[in-house]
């Protein structure tokens, strides 16, 4: 089973990760002010995972593919690693869809 793992930055920021079930990052957020707002974009992830349509399949400049995961009003709540082929990307959009409705939300392992 999947689980979000957040984590401050060294700015201050709070971040999570959602890790498959095998403990590789799926998907990565932005940086948080508070961590309440990380919360709640670990909520809107749980709540837009499922839908197709707020996944922005997008190619970097050199060339790999990568995923954005974005709530109903657009913004951007999660990135993908960069990914070797089209078919891995895929892969790590269902995984996101399967991991992160019922993934529960941990502190990093010290």
């Amino acid at each position: 089973m999947g689980k979000f793992v957040v984590s401050k930055r060294t700015n201050g920021e709070f971040q999570f990760n959602l890790k498959a079930g095998n403990g590789q990052v799926i998907l990565t957020s932005e940086g948080y002010t508070t961590r309440a707002a990380c919360d709640n974009g670990i909520e809107s992830v749980k709540k837009n995972a499922a839908d197709d349509a707020h996944y922005d399949r997008k190619t970097s400049s050199n060339g790999k593919p990568f995923f954005s995961l974005k709530a109903g009003n657009g913004q951007i709540i999660g990135k993908s690693e960069l990914y070797e082929s089209e078919a891995a990307r895929e892969n790590g959009i269902e995984s996101v869809k399967k991991n992160a409705p019922d993934a529960e939300v941990v502190e990093p392992e010290s």
